[in-house]
């Protein structure tokens, strides 16, 4: 009877066991045990590679033997494609070590820097002895017959390694799902770039354009013809999903403002680089050292304060802020130093919303404050100068000489000031109750909602021209530093766009823990005896207790 129940128990055993592999095999369920499910991929992202009709395949650079913080990244990187990869079987990759035949070795980092993947050069001193490796931290995608670079690290030139690694882990999905939507998705939204009232040059914005046209379809639109035909300009600017007026130096008639508010009113989106005070850098750079800021009345003060935001006539200096560089020095004793210059606020990000998020510094040059005014619209601060900040009237003479002298620290005391708001909401026109300079067909006193960013320095769009060539937007020759001036202009205009919510995947917060390499190094011995010397101490102090009990046992 017993062994019957014992191998009836055995039988059953079995079969469980196969009905359990069975169902494994046949049903699959993962599951994020994690806090702030890092390797759970937001809806936006399944739902753009859910109908790839070709491979979309991923070269990824960030392969080798890296210091510990890189592999972590790289780690990351492969976790976070494993995700895309169980949503898609047309997702393919290539982990490619770029540095790691000698033979191809510096053929390999030509070719991937003339392609725009910038190496980042690590610099390691920890055992005493500085070495330096090359890294990669970039990807290719591609789809079809287009390929793209995904950067992988997010630079900082205010923070250390750990710190860029975190916000680069942080990025990782959006910087895979926006590559991937402008592989996979049409370009089906239109952006005005406003002419006619002295805007920026085709030139001074080029490297901007460009990095918008993978996104969106783009053309010029001139204001022009509102004085001959308001009616008809304004039915072909509504065409348009969001415009892009950048440091207009011409003022807007009456006739123009109104087509501008009817766009708004019709739930079109804009993007103002604007300014109230007149005055370049270039214009420093003559015999004297010398210029006069002056205000720029655009005649859109009314225009803004309907819409809750006013740009000051003055400008901002910060302490914390770009160098210029100069001549110092004289006769052949002469040398170009960077020298720090106040009028250049360095911009510090709101790291609560998906526009800045991680951002770098955004520069500024000649930068006017803005106030936020009271009424329905929603208002978020994108950039603030620093806290060590100050306001300067105008007209003023503004002179290089002054450069050099020691700035009175003290006067710096007037707070972080508003250098680019975004407002949200339903807006209310500014011709509300007011006789209207032409007739408007359908006018519309409220709008629809819709979005809108003023930002208070036109030179945030504008790239260097070198040899009549224009050059990456936020990259400073003089210095060689990198500014987020560009990635944060894209991040506004897809924020302004993205109907599908891809930009808010940037909210996406994931903690790393770190050790500090500095307790580290202090602490190392201390570390080394506790792991090493300490088990072999106990060890031995087991051994001599055990044998002293042993004989004292067996003699007795």
């Amino acid at each position: 009877m017993k062994t019957n129940k014992s191998i009836l128990s055995i039988v059953i055993i079995i079969a469980g066991l196969i009905i359990v592999n069975a169902v494994s095999s046949a049903v699959y369920q993962r599951f994020d045990l994690t806090k702030d499910q890092r390797y759970t991929l937001s809806e936006v992202s399944k739902n753009l590679i859910s109908d790839l009709d070709s491979p979309l395949i991923i070269d990824v650079f960030l392969e080798g033997d890296f210091p510990s913080e890189f592999r972590l990244l790289q780690t990351e990187v492969k976790q976070i494609i494993d995700e895309f990869q169980l949503e898609s079987n047309q997702i393919f990759v290539n982990y490619i070590d770029p540095i790691e035949d000698e033979t191809t070795r510096q053929q390999y980092i030509e070719q991937l820097t003339n392609a725009g993947l910038e190496p980042y050069i690590n610099t390691d001193n920890s055992t005493g002895k500085v070495t330096q490796d090359i890294i990669f931290p970039w990807a290719f995608a591609s789809y079809k017959d287009q390929t793209l670079k995904i950067p992988l690290l997010k630079r900082s030139i205010t923070e250390g390694l750990p710190e860029q690694i975190n916000n680069s882990v942080q990025a990782l999905e959006y910087a895979f799902a926006d590559g991937f939507s402008k592989l996979v998705k049409a370009k089906n939204k239109k952006i005005a770039i406003l002419k006619g009232n002295g805007q920026l040059g085709d030139l001074s914005i080029a490297n901007f354009l460009e990095t918008l046209k993978p996104y969106y379809n783009l053309g010029k639109f001139t204001l022009d013809s509102v004085a001959t035909n308001p009616q008809g300009t304004l039915d072909k600017l509504n065409q348009y999903d969001l415009i892009i007026s950048a440091k207009p130096s011409i003022p807007f008639t009456e006739k123009e403002k109104l087509v501008l508010d009817q766009f708004t009113m019709n739930g079109g989106k804009s993007l103002w680089l604007t300014e109230s005070v007149a005055m370049d850098k270039d214009s420093l750079y003559n015999q004297t050292g010398t210029g006069v800021s002056i205000m720029r009345d655009l005649q859109l003060n009314d225009f803004f304060f309907q819409y809750g935001v006013r740009v000051n006539p003055t400008l901002v200096k910060d302490l914390f802020s770009a160098p210029i560089m100069l001549a110092i020095g004289e006769g052949s004793q002469t040398q170009m130093q960077p020298i720090q210059w106040q009028y250049s606020p360095l911009a510090a990000s709101n790291p609560k919303h998906p526009i800045t998020k991680n951002l770098n510094l955004v520069k500024f040059d000649f930068a006017s404050p803005i106030d936020t005014l009271k009424n329905s619209i929603k208002k978020s601060i994108l950039l603030q100068s620093s806290p060590n900040s100050k306001l300067e009237g105008a007209p003023t003479t503004i002179s290089l000489s002054n450069v050099t002298s020691p700035p009175d620290e003290a006067s710096y005391n007037q707070g972080p000031q508003n250098l680019a708001v975004l407002l949200e909401g339903e807006f209310s026109s500014v011709y509300d109750h007011r006789i209207l300079p032409f007739k408007v067909q359908d006018y519309k006193s409220k709008s629809t909602t819709t979005k809108m960013v003023v930002i208070s320095d036109g030179d945030v769009i504008k790239n260097e021209i070198i040899r009549n060539r224009p050059q990456e937007l936020g990259f400073d020759q003089l210095t060689g530093k990198s500014f987020g001036n560009k990635e944060f202009l894209l991040n506004t205009v897809n924020y302004l766009l993205d109907d599908s919510g891809l930009i808010n995947i940037r909210s996406k917060e994931i903690n790393i823990a770190f050790l500090d390499a500095e307790k580290i190094k202090n602490s190392k011995s201390t570390w080394q005896f506790i792991n090493i010397a300490l088990p072999l101490i106990l060890l031995g102090l087991f051994g001599f207790a055990f044998n002293y009990l042993r004989k004292r046992k067996y003699t007795s």
